[in-house]
């Protein structure tokens, strides 16, 4: 955890990779009171009929908004499979309005002890250098890919492809600061979470190894 400056909430970042249960683990945190923003649920506002993003992406990716005016996800990623080149573009269309929001969201929340950035490629955008600290949310390789390829539509071949612009759950839990292990089960995750709560908030448990 690195030293904080000024005042304000202490910012956690909540972050794993696909399967991991990072979902379910921002819930647990929303149900201790404390205010978690989702960078997904942000995009998917932004993606929506009138959302920040919709025009943009349609003006750069025509044909890829639905009836409505909102993006059809399934036309995007056509478009931005397999060309780097497009997906920057996409990029630099949508990570400063999910930036904007979670200012925003920061703004509302500042009188509180607590805050979870909710955010699933973290470390893939260096998004930690916004947080004070950072939660890695994990399980062994073999009970995601059991999570993962029990969703419907998933296959081998996606799941490999998705893993792959995605840092390595290893490297992760090595720059961690918590690392919240989903594979023991939601008792063990949820008494972990309240043990970081406390930590953060209140100084009361001792401190936790990341690969402890």
């Amino acid at each position: 955890m690195k030293p904080r400056a000024g005042s304000g909430p202490i910012v956690l970042g909540l972050t794993g990779s696909i399967g991991m249960g990072k979902s379910a683990t921002a819930a647990l945190f929303a149900k201790r009171g404390v205010p978690v923003h989702d960078a997904d649920a942000a995009v998917h506002a932004l993606y929506g009929p009138g959302g920040a993003a919709a025009a943009a992406i349609g003006a750069a990716f025509p044909g890829v908004l639905d009836a409505e005016g909102g993006v059809d996800r399934t036309r995007l990623r056509a478009a931005v499979l397999d060309a780097p080149d497009r997906m920057a573009a996409l990029e630099q269309i949508v990570h400063p309005l999910v930036r904007a929001a979670s200012t925003d969201f920061l703004a509302r929340h500042a009188d509180a002890p607590l805050v979870v950035l909710d955010i699933p490629l973290l470390y893939e955008t260096s998004g930690e250098g916004r947080c004070d600290a950072v939660a890695v949310v994990s399980a062994p390789p073999e009970v995601q890919r059991a999570r993962v390829l029990a969703r419907p539509g998933m296959t081998e071949a996606a799941f490999t492809a998705i893993l792959a612009k995605q840092m390595p759950d290893a490297e992760k839990r090595a720059r961690a600061d918590f690392i919240i292990d989903t594979s023991r089960g939601f008792p063990a995750a949820e008494a972990e979470v309240a043990r970081i709560v406390a930590q953060l908030t209140e100084g009361r448990a001792p401190p936790h190894p990341p690969n402890g």
